[in-house]
């Protein structure tokens, strides 16, 4: 049973000391949130969220998040062009405990809401090209992961063979991720401080600005395609490549030409993890959602020929030859969506 607002509220007051609660709003709601939660109003005008872990995974996750937020420094928050949760105070609850977090004001994104505003998209690639301009000592100094071009290849490398695996991958998409996980110009990169779970979900947005991004249990070095996969599954092209646009003008450093070649193989790569943690699980709804999305997968990567995932692109083929291939090749289908797969649609361009 979901615990009540009040139960949370004076939680909260347990957990930070002369807090003065005097309102509160529930914002979980049933049985199956991940977390209980409520927003606080206290005395003065401020406002803080306390959210309570429902399962031992959720525990987990917040546990992450609090190490991550904490090696935000004031410094390296100060570069940001928006809020991150800022940690209060815990208190245990049960088998568990309830954080009390700072409320940031704005609502939670949605991939359409990047369809219906350029401005923002630009914003959500400014938001993001923050979050890598950040320096590597935010992570090193709080040892956090630390990941290079290679071991992330390697970490991807896995993904692919567990799926592999499975026997139950189309051997086009096989060929198609072992070619780029080989490719080793698609691996020249500088790592930069990741987020690690970034999502539409993650960003909270007020009218055409990002005021806040949440989540960051997976705060890391690593590859910045990593936070940039879930665009794959952005309805229209335009939108995604208008974060693309955003990021570029604000990233420091040098370009990266293969950032999106790279985030499209990561976002692919989702469904394969989706198909291991079914087989992992024994579950044959999973199994059988993610093979339905790798053989949609698999059907429109054959209209992708000419655009592929690694550099090595072979021999150029003439225009006749393309539109005889392309004349011949069935009309590429979305993959279907799903809660659990942020790269439940693949769009068909770059």
């Amino acid at each position: 049973m979901a615990r009540s607002s009040l139960t949370l509220a004076a939680l909260a007051t347990a957990a930070v000391a002369g807090l003065d609660v005097v309102s509160t709003t529930p914002i979980s709601t049933g049985l199956t949130g991940r977390f209980d939660s409520a927003l606080l109003s206290v005395r003065g005008g401020d406002q803080v969220i306390i959210r309570v872990p429902t399962s031992q995974e959720t525990e987990t996750e917040q546990s992450g998040d609090l190490v991550a937020l904490r090696a935000l420094t004031t410094g390296s928050r100060g570069r940001l062009p928006f809020r991150a949760p800022e940690f209060r105070g815990q208190a245990p609850i049960g088998q568990t405990r309830g954080v009390v977090y700072d409320f940031i004001p704005g609502s939670p994104a949605t991939l359409d809401s990047l369809d219906n505003s350029v401005e923002l998209a630009e914003a959500f690639g400014r938001a993001i090209a923050a979050i890598h301009s950040l320096p590597t000592s935010v992570i090193t100094d709080a040892g956090l992961p630390v990941l290079s071009a290679t071991e992330s290849a390697r970490v991807a490398t896995v993904v692919k063979d567990r799926a592999a695996a499975t026997g139950k991958v189309p051997v086009e998409l096989l060929t198609r991720w072992s070619l780029a996980l080989e490719d080793s110009a698609l691996w020249q990169f500088q790592p930069a401080v990741i987020h690690g779970s970034l999502g539409p979900e993650s960003f909270l947005v007020s009218g055409e600005r990002v005021t806040g991004v949440l989540d960051w249990s997976n705060l890391k070095v690593g590859d910045p395609a990593a936070d940039l996969f879930w665009l794959s599954s952005v309805t229209r092209e335009e939108s995604a490549t208008s974060v693309f646009s955003g990021y570029n003008v604000a990233r420091s450093g040098p370009v990266d030409r293969q950032l999106r070649k790279r985030a499209r193989l990561y976002a692919e790569l989702e469904i394969a993890k989706w198909l291991v943690h079914g087989s992992d699980l024994r579950d044959p709804s999973i199994v059988n959602d993610a093979v339905g999305m790798l053989n949609g997968l698999a059907s429109s990567s054959q209209a992708d020929l000419v655009n592929p995932l690694s550099t090595d692109t072979g021999r150029v083929l003439a225009v006749d030859e393309v539109e005889a291939m392309l004349s011949k090749t069935p009309r590429s289908q979305p993959v279907p969506a799903h809660d659990h797969v942020n790269a439940a649609r693949i769009s068909d361009d770059d």
